[in-house]
């Protein structure tokens, strides 16, 4: 479903005519060697397209306007190879619709001392020529991302991938569709929101569908269908001996079948790249969606329990920021805590629906009772969470802005058995320490929804704040509460 290499990145670099024919040939092809160096680069999930050199406003404008109206093209990276004055890009900039990368580099890593005269000096002038550059997108205000170094260097090259990946991601927002089965959790503040204001902020829209319209497409599922499903679960999972064929609960695993079955055709015809649904409204429906919203998920769809949109329309996008990336990205909660002074920790988990890309060993599917709801009993996956650096991530709505929340955690090894607790579970330690760290989010308006993500950095969610203009806030191992409370007064002035 989520495909990066579809992505393009324009490389674009920026000169001038005062340095003569021969110059600016030679600017073109070390030019044309960076943008295919990066292209060819294993790092790189996006595409990287070279465009040759820009000299005047008009050619700036042209290639800045042009950028725009292609599709799939994500962003820009812009390089100044000699000096470019930075007044030609004003039209330019002020045209240009999608991210920017400033890449302040050279062609050359190290000095020719032995050679070096002033035919090398007017030809590789990317030191004062970048400052030029970088002072007119200051003067502009404009938001970009500076990556500095060597264009073969490892750490340049991660760099342009994250910032990629996350342009890949905000384009997609722009067209992304999240259907609502019902409403959200009735009297729940923090999954709600203003869907207008996330549309004009974001772009993607937020709309309803009664259970009804999907229980409709669920019934009309063959047996044939359900039959080829239900064979994948027999292989690719541990099924409870009452559900496989014979056993006394089979007909829980067809329904569950067929409920997945239906939300993944109702996603496809009608373009959905996310959802939500809530267990206070399942009129029509025999058991509340489990292994179905999880497998959804780790089909790269975008999920939030109790009508929660946000964190549906963010799951789905870090799944698209980490395309291809060893570990996983899914809806979570911060369930209870486990508060032993030597060894504090957070059990995050939810009634059902975990993704089980963030599994560690054996995936097993199983039925067990639901306290509410008032269905029978639904089908779903438990498992461990893997152990590993990780993320916690809540879009919340603060009336006159989105904020972007994120706490840095350690998961820890899941070595306890849970034998009475039938759902998939992660156990993490928010950084810097259980006390900070919780009280932290609680200061900052945190959901107990989160995008829980093994394989993202902070670094990702920097650039999509950077890109989208949006408050960030991150709980690290260097957050104080003092800090952090005079941080959010300095917001509160900024944003008003």
């Amino acid at each position: 479903m989520i495909m990066l290499e579809q992505y393009e990145i324009w490389f674009v670099t920026g000169s001038q005519h005062l340095y003569g024919e021969t110059t600016l040939r030679q600017v073109d092809e070390h030019s044309k060697i960076i943008a295919n160096s990066l292209n060819d680069s294993p790092v790189m999930a996006v595409r990287v397209v070279f465009k040759p050199v820009v000299k005047t406003p008009e050619e700036i404008t042209a290639i800045c306007k042009e950028a725009n109206a292609t599709p799939n093209c994500v962003g820009i990276i812009a390089w100044m190879h000699t000096f470019s004055p930075a007044k030609m890009w004003i039209s330019g900039l002020n045209a240009l619709q999608l991210p920017l990368l400033h890449l302040h580099t050279q062609f050359n890593r190290d000095i020719p001392f032995d050679d070096i005269d002033m035919d090398f000096m007017n030809l590789n002038q990317s030191a004062h020529g970048d400052r030029e550059f970088g002072f007119i997108m200051s003067r502009m205000r404009l938001n970009r991302k500076v990556v500095v170094g060597h264009w073969q260097a490892a750490s340049v090259l991660e760099k342009i991938n994250v910032w990629s990946r996350v342009a890949a991601a905000k384009y997609k927002m722009q067209t992304m569709k999240v259907v609502r089965f019902g409403d959200n959790m009735r009297q729940v503040a923090v999954t709600d929101g203003d869907k207008v204001a996330a549309e004009m902020k974001f772009g993607f829209s937020v709309n309803t569908h009664g259970v009804g319209d999907l229980v409709q497409v669920i019934n009309q599922i063959s047996d044939a269908q359900i039959e080829r499903l239900i064979q994948e679960y027999e292989d690719t999972y541990e099924l409870l001996p009452t559900i496989l064929k014979g056993g006394a609960r089979r007909e829980s695993l067809i329904e569950a079948a067929r409920i997945e079955l239906g939300i993944r055709t109702f996603l496809e015809d009608g373009g959905f790249s996310a959802y939500t649904n809530t267990f206070e409204d399942l009129h029509g429906m025999k058991q509340l969606p489990g292994v179905g919203s999880q497998r959804m998920m780790a089909a790269g769809y975008g999920y939030g329990g109790e009508g929660d949109w946000k964190t549906s329309a963010m799951v789905h996008i870090m799944k698209l920021m980490a395309s291809g990336m060893k570990g996983g990205n899914s809806f979570m909660e911060d369930y209870t805590y486990h508060f032993d002074p030597v060894n504090p920790m957070v059990l995050g988990s939810h009634m059902l629906e975990i993704c089980p890309s963030i599994a560690d060993g054996k995936v097993k599917c199983e039925l067990h009772p639901l306290g509410i709801g008032g269905k029978e009993d639904p089908v779903r996956l438990v498992f461990n969470g893997a152990a590993g650096s990780a993320l916690n991530v809540s879009l919340i709505d603060m009336g006159n802005r989105f904020r972007l929340l994120v706490n840095e955690v350690e998961a820890v090894e899941v070595t306890e058995k849970f034998p009475k607790l039938p759902t998939a579970r992660v156990l993490w330690k928010p950084q810097p320490s259980m006390e900070v760290g919780l009280q932290a989010w609680i200061l900052a308006g945190g959901a107990h929804h989160t995008v829980y993500s093994q394989n993202l950095t902070t670094e990702y969610l920097e650039d999509f704040a950077e890109m989208l203009d949006v408050e960030l806030v991150v709980i690290g191992k260097d957050t104080s509460i003092r800090t952090l409370k005079n941080d959010l007064k300095l917001s509160e002035i900024y944003y008003k």
